[in-house]
């Protein structure tokens, strides 16, 4: 179930678990039924069914009358006034969501014109959202392509392409990196910089004594942090000492999006971080924006993830990640490219902001637009006032 599109196909690689083995208690879904989401989040999740399948046992399905056109009742039972009336008559269960059962969805009452003016309104309405679909569609697709931009110039600016200019080149002992400016090295990361893992949750430290703030891995996203709730467990002296915090460290996810990364910016004070994280601290000359944008082209060329196996979870270990070669400007340089993808991404994130208001404002205009069809307020080609 997809809450903007109704009853979808469900595509293998799609990001969701793995269904059941067992599918015995799974229900036949024909088309026109109507399939609800009893648990939804919002508890929008509902459509007739366009495909002749099965669903999880966790889903109402509906057979329509005569009375009802199923394309209609697609749009109507889909609008805002009927969300409020599921999550009213539903039970809240937190932190967003509504379970309601079918005595209480079945004793909905539904506002019927005759069956032809509904499908008129219904020929209206997928025409309609058909064309804002395609143009949210297109406005989504440029998004990605500008996040593809950044991440061509990311790995263009690290391999000296942007900046060096018609230096000579020379090859690398980098795998994913053919030739680099012949005025850079390839050292190890843990030539230029220091290494460590933060401290090990559990279920004493979560409970002890001297709680303080830590950053875990959902916390450290590229180039910047969510810090917003901020979990606590015990550090005592010597793990302050030891997983502290300075302005300019890099923090890495050592498993999850393996390699992602941020640069801590100094504040809030007395935040300390998770094992989960590893502390990247400079001991030589390093600028460490660039030392992530290093870890952002790496993760791109699919570097780290080929260190596992599909048999294992891929982790970046402290010796891994000191071992791993990056291209190695001189200081100056390392913060010329720093400038200019900044500046770059500066950029292309004011387009994508831009973008995305464009996409909300067509979303909120289908959404008003079905409304208005399906209450009588908008007067519909071919249906008599």
């Amino acid at each position: 179930m997809n809450l903007p599109e109704g009853v979808v196909m469900r595509r293998t690689g799609d990001g969701r678990a793995a269904p059941s083995t067992d599918l015995s208690a799974y229900q036949e879904v024909r088309p026109g039924d109507l399939v609800m989401n009893q648990l939804g989040k919002p508890h929008g999740a509902l459509g007739v069914s366009g495909f002749h399948g099965i669903i999880s046992p966790a889903y109402f399905i509906a057979e329509l009358s005569d009375r009802i056109h199923p394309r209609f009742a697609h749009h109507l039972l889909r609008t805002r006034l009927y969300i409020s009336e599921y999550e009213r008559r539903g039970k809240f269960m937190p932190p967003s969501q509504f379970d309601i059962s079918w005595d209480q969805f079945r004793e909905i009452d539904l506002a019927l014109p005759p069956p032809e003016v509904q499908r008129a309104i219904a020929d209206y309405l997928d025409a309609e959202t058909a064309r804002i679909d395609a143009l949210i569609t297109k406005k989504r697709r440029m998004i990605d392509l500008l996040g593809e931009q950044v991440d061509a110039q990311v790995f263009a600016a690290v391999s000296g392409s942007l900046t060096a200019g018609s230096t000579p080149r020379k090859h690398t002992q980098i795998p994913w990196l053919d030739t680099i400016p012949s005025h850079w090295g390839s050292p190890w990361l843990g030539a230029n910089h220091t290494t460590q893992l933060g401290k090990m949750l559990s279920a004493s430290v979560a409970s002890g004594p001297e709680q303080y703030p830590y950053v875990k891995n959902t916390n450290v996203q590229w180039d910047r942090f969510d810090l917003t709730d901020l979990p606590t467990m015990t550090f005592d002296a010597s793990d302050r000492v030891r997983c502290n915090l300075d302005e300019g460290d890099l923090l890495v996810c050592e498993g999850g999006e393996v390699g992602r990364a941020a640069v801590w910016p100094g504040a809030p004070k007395d935040v300390f971080f998770q094992k989960a994280i590893h502390r990247v601290r400079p001991v030589s000359e390093a600028e460490p924006r660039y030392t992530m944008y290093c870890l952002w082209a790496a993760a791109n060329m699919n570097v780290f993830a080929v260190e596992g196996n599909q048999a294992t979870i891929v982790h970046l270990t402290g010796e891994k990640l000191r071992e791993h070669r990056f291209p190695w400007p001189p200081l100056a340089e390392q913060r010329e490219i720093v400038r200019h993808l900044d500046q770059s991404r500066a950029k292309v994130e004011g387009m994508v902001e831009r973008l995305t208001k464009q996409i909300d404002l067509l979303a909120e205009r289908r959404q008003a637009l079905i409304t208005a069809a399906v209450t009588g307020e908008l007067e519909i080609p071919g249906v008599a006032a």
